[in-house]
């Protein structure tokens, strides 16, 4: 099994949706591999303004029954042309061993929590390096995630995203060893996750009990 979380670092709604995925991959780690891609957004799918932004995340917060609210001191509305650093740091630091959560999760925080700009590479990279425990070289990050490899694999990222015909972050794809797929776009908690994962895994392990029992199917 297979199941693959299609992001981006400063959506609030994917922030909201981070216990989800870090509980799927408490309760299935032996038996399920798990993926993150950045999925990235649109234009149109910022929020004009810091006051705008500030109403989609009283929105999203009362939504989920938050006891805190996400800060909006540090959201800087995207100019033409220009997307977030902070996805491409995450994406970049895949290259130096941080193939899990941790660096996308310190700069979500930082952003969501702490009101930190991490649109900009010059904060993205620092809260990154922070994050890493000596791992990370400030340099090497920044020219990484600046780097033609790294945009191509988020563009690489957010087209896989689309494929799937889905517009909502976060999404999650869950795939089965026997051809089964389940998609799911915008949802945030585990519980239809969790139900079709048993559903899938239950399925795949009788098809692999037949085949003990009976092999292959005949070649004609």
């Amino acid at each position: 099994m297979k199941v693959t979380y299609y992001l981006e670092v400063t959506s609030s709604w994917c922030f909201w949706a981070e216990p989800a995925w870090a509980e799927l991959k408490r309760r299935y780690a032996d038996r399920v591999a798990f993926d993150w891609r950045i999925a990235r957004m649109q234009p149109g799918d910022w929020p004009v303004s810091r006051a705008q932004c500030e109403w989609f995340y009283r929105r999203s917060g009362t939504i989920m029954r938050s006891p805190f609210m996400l800060n909006a001191a540090g959201y800087e509305p995207p100019g033409a042309g220009e997307y977030p650093a902070a996805s491409y740091v995450a994406e970049a630091a895949r290259d130096f061993g941080f193939t899990g959560d941790e660096i996308r999760l310190a700069l979500a925080h930082a952003i969501e929590r702490d009101g930190r700009p991490v649109g900009r590479m010059e904060v993205a990279v620092e809260v990154a390096v922070a994050a890493g425990g000596g791992r990370l070289d400030a340099v090497s990050l920044r020219a990484g995630a600046e780097s033609a490899a790294v945009a191509a694999r988020l563009e690489a990222g957010t087209s896989a995203f689309l494929a799937h015909q889905v517009t909502q972050r976060p999404a999650f794809v869950l795939e089965s060893p026997i051809g089964d797929k389940a998609v799911f776009s915008g949802i945030t908690k585990i519980e239809p996750l969790a139900a079709t994962l048993d559903a899938m895994l239950a399925d795949s392990a009788a098809y692999a009990s037949y085949r003990a029992h009976f092999g292959e199917p005949p070649a004609s």
